[in-house]
């Protein structure tokens, strides 16, 4: 079984915190890493599982929430905890009444911040963690400590190092995307079949029990516009009209997408620089295979299409620094920056004392200069509180383009 990096932090938080919420995409491997718990390890007791996928507990929290959890063992594993929400309200009660850690594992495949009356109940009663599908560092064994590394100032010392990996490996790894089970078991069409069932299925199941929508018969055409257009700036009158739906329902179907964690929203950047900045976001995919089943792309069609591998590639990097993000010591926000007259940068990475790292993803295995163009713009605008530019890339080398920017190979992420 792969190892899940964050792990530790939900230890961490186990050990301090009354109810930690481990939320994030179906089949992310979320039971699996709390199941763990279900067996004693060193010091720490067993916790007791129960699913609310299951109708007979679903059943009896409807019936009486209150008495359900005060019955509940010390320690316990609560499965999919968004299919009953009337539990939020007698965990926070049962919790006021005794605030020792540790006492409740919650998982959800909705986003916890994004539904009200969950993050209202247990705010200050909980610590809430996102488990991503698998991150590239995961799946090959390593610390995945770029981040640290760069806003540490240790960029420099990588200078010349050979990561390895080819680009057909980098593309697979892309159409692969980081499910589990994806990753371990399916290929070809096995893992088409695999995304179909799991569009299917998530729609039919978690959209439907979360909001009443009026088809859903139309929510895979919008995700299929959406990740057509991944990594772009997003125009949401434009799409309501290419898809001949009101504004008003298309943004309802957006905030399901990313409820659900298919969708990611990566924010404008502005940092208060003098330049007319464009505000408008981008929407990411969260899994860069369920992004190319979507767009019926495979390894071959992205060998052969430079122009269609960039904004996939982006994606891709976006979602591993995400990833990255969720344990990395230093706590960062991830936007994107762009000026009215075209000037950007793909991500940029701002740390709590405003300090940033500026990324730009390009799907060349060469790099000419305007690649640096946006990146050395911040430097200028930023001045001590630019920390570092990386430039990723095809290639296989790091190489040092000015002070404090490099040109990276894609494959660095997942070799430190």
């Amino acid at each position: 079984m792969i190892s899940r990096v964050i792990s530790s932090k939900l230890s961490a938080a186990l050990a301090d915190t009354p109810a930690v919420i481990l939320h994030g995409a179906r089949q992310t491997g979320k039971s699996t890493l709390a199941q763990n718990y279900t067996s004693t390890a060193g010091d720490r007791p067993a916790y007791v599982y129960f699913t609310l996928d299951s109708p007979e507990i679903q059943l009896l929290v409807t019936h009486d929430p209150a008495g359900f959890v005060s019955g509940l063992p010390e320690r316990v594993i609560l499965d999919e905890v968004q299919l009953a929400p009337e539990i939020f309200r007698a965990i926070k009660l049962s919790i006021d009444q005794n605030r020792n850690p540790g006492r409740f594992i919650l998982t959800g495949s909705a986003n916890a911040l994004l539904i009200p009356h969950l993050s209202e109940a247990l705010i200050g009663r909980s610590e809430i963690l996102t488990l991503f599908p698998l991150a590239q560092n995961e799946i090959e064994g390593t610390p995945g400590e770029l981040i640290d590394l760069a806003f540490e100032g240790e960029l420099a010392g990588l200078v010349g190092r050979f990561t390895g990996g080819t680009r057909a490996d980098l593309i697979s790894r892309v159409v692969t995307g980081g499910f589990p089970e994806v990753v371990t078991q399916r290929r070809g069409a096995r893992r088409s079949e695999w995304f179909q069932s799991y569009v299917t299925s998530l729609i039919q199941r978690d959209i439907r029990d979360l909001a009443e929508v009026e088809s859903l018969a139309m929510l895979p055409r919008v995700l299929g516009f959406i990740a057509a257009r991944s990594a772009s700036l997003a125009n949401h009158a434009e799409l309501s009209r290419a898809l001949t739906i009101p504004l008003t329902t298309l943004k309802r179907y957006l905030a399901l997408f990313e409820v659900t964690f298919l969708t990611q929203t990566l924010p404008a950047w502005s940092g208060n620089l003098s330049k007319r900045l464009v505000r408008a976001p981008k929407v990411m995919m969260t899994d860069t295979g369920l992004l190319c089943h979507l767009l019926g792309v495979d390894e071959d069609r992205l060998v052969r299409d430079p122009f269609l591998l960039g904004p996939v590639l982006e994606n891709f990097v976006y979602m591993e620094f995400k990833k990255l993000a969720t344990w990395s010591r230093s706590r960062i926000q991830l936007m994107h920056f762009r000026t009215s007259a075209d000037q950007k940068v793909d991500i940029v990475l701002e740390r709590l004392d405003g300090s940033v790292v500026a990324v730009e993803v390009k799907a060349a295995a060469t790099l000419s200069q305007k690649d640096f163009a946006g990146i050395e713009l911040l430097k200028r605008e930023l001045g001590d509180k630019f920390v570092a530019g990386l430039v990723f890339y095809t290639g296989v080398q790091v190489l040092p383009i000015s002070k404090n920017t490099f040109a990276v190979p894609v494959s660095l992420i997942w070799s430190v």
